[in-house]
């Protein structure tokens, strides 16, 4: 199931709402990413003189610009971490124009998706969001101290979060939030692994910015398949 949702995933890969969406994306990712170092840069060459006189040594010059080259690789690293969050961020922003895309070509004689309350797309991205936020803030420390196993720790922690957020975003999409919940859970396995093999390329640079596109794709598939008809479910 999961194999062959990513096959069709893949295969609409250039299809012209995925690439728009999917370069829209790489702007505001690396808009946002940009500002933050910038702003990180900006505090350090406020802070910090540019010149400090160390004894037997003399004065150093050039500390405001290595540690401002420093902050901007620390950024890098960390964005790695980040690009969760802005994945989901940015999967909850297109959701409608790549699931639309996916149904258009794939399930063409599927009814119009029900329209989602404010309230259930409010509650569902505050979770998410808060969710995310303190799993990886607890886990930090245990990213620290797995060493080499850290990528995998965080895959498996983060694949939980976004099977779970990736799923439930779609299938909003035409069943109200208490039958999302219970599909999800009955399907738990399933959209675990599927989150942990989005997951994994969110720490490979570019790479990343195309994953919150085929996330969408990937799990509008599995919850037609997991639903196993075609028309929405209001109850």
């Amino acid at each position: 199931m999961i194999l062959a949702a990513i096959a069709k995933a893949l295969g609409q890969i250039f299809d012209p709402v995925f690439t728009k969406v999917i370069l829209t994306g790489f702007a505001l990712a690396i808009g946002i990413l940009g500002a933050i170092t910038w702003a990180l840069s900006a505090v350090i060459a406020m802070l910090v003189p540019d010149a400090i006189a160390l004894p037997f040594f003399g004065a150093i010059g050039g500390l405001a610009v290595f540690l401002s080259w420093g902050g901007f690789l620390a950024m890098m690293a960390v964005s790695v971490f980040l690009m969760v969050p802005l994945a989901s961020a940015m999967s909850a922003i297109f959701l409608d124009q790549v699931a639309k895309a996916v149904e258009t070509k794939h399930y063409p004689n599927l009814a119009p998706p029900r329209a989602q309350t404010l309230y259930e797309a409010a509650i569902s991205g505050i979770n998410f969001l808060g969710l995310v936020i303190g799993v990886n803030a607890v886990a930090l420390i245990f990213y620290i101290l797995s060493g080499p196993f850290a990528p995998l720790l965080f895959w498996i922690i983060n694949g939980y979060l976004l099977g779970r957020e990736y799923f439930q975003l779609v299938a909003l999409r035409r069943m109200d939030l208490a039958n999302a919940r219970a599909l999800r859970r009955k399907n738990r396995a399933t959209i675990w692994l599927a989150g942990i093999l989005i997951a994994a390329p969110l720490s490979v640079p570019i790479l990343n910015l195309v994953i919150p596109v085929l996330g969408v794709a990937i799990f509008a598939h599995l919850f037609h398949a997991m639903q196993g008809q075609s028309r929405p479910i209001w109850a």
